[in-house]
């Protein structure tokens, strides 16, 4: 017990008192611990695809994902509504597009933050808005069957592909169970 209480001197001893402004001289070097009195900030909440969210949160986030594409993706980088570029106006409606819209929102807000440095925006539009906008826009792509000229707005979800073979099979009835692709043997 004595040399537990011998070696907690010893530490109070070896550790630096406090600074003036409560800075520690190690913050510069941006280790952990040693960023000043007390715990550091929280960390931020690490972001979530938008199609895990449910309920009050998807909604809060589709509304401001909404104000980002109506404000400002759609007026600056909209361009015009082609065959070759179509839109559409509920475009929240598409699950798709919702998921590509919202990742390409984050990614426009870490790279827009002075911590991405000068060519924070440049590598966003080189490596997230150019193939983004590409594959929601594409001639075969989500919004194919929606609008594809501004004087005739129009509105269709197109169907997915069914399941695969491999989930058709686990609701198979089982053993011995007819199969609706096997012949009957004579």
């Amino acid at each position: 017990m004595e040399q537990s209480a011998q070696q907690a001197r010893q530490l109070d001893q070896l550790t630096p008192s406090p600074t003036p402004g409560g800075v520690s001289p190690f913050a510069a070097f941006g280790l952990p611990g040693f960023n000043g009195p007390g715990p550091g900030p929280a960390p931020a909440p690490e972001p979530r695809p938008i199609l895990e969210l449910e309920g009050e949160e998807y909604e809060d986030e589709l509304d401001g994902l909404g104000d980002w594409v109506d404000d400002f993706l759609l007026p600056v980088y909209g361009a015009e509504v082609t065959t070759a570029a179509p839109w559409c106006p509920r475009w929240q409606e598409h699950d798709g597009v919702v998921a590509w819209l919202h990742a390409l929102w984050l990614a426009y807000q870490q790279h827009k933050d002075p911590e991405a440095g000068l060519a924070g925006m440049f590598v966003w539009h080189r490596d997230f808005l150019i193939h983004a906008m590409s594959a929601v826009r594409a001639p075969g792509g989500p919004l194919s069957a929606c609008m594809t000229s501004p004087d005739r707005p129009t509105h269709r979800l197109l169907p997915g592909p069914p399941p695969s073979a491999r989930t058709e099979k686990t609701t198979d009835p089982g053993p011995g169970a007819p199969d609706e692709h096997d012949e009957p043997v004579s």
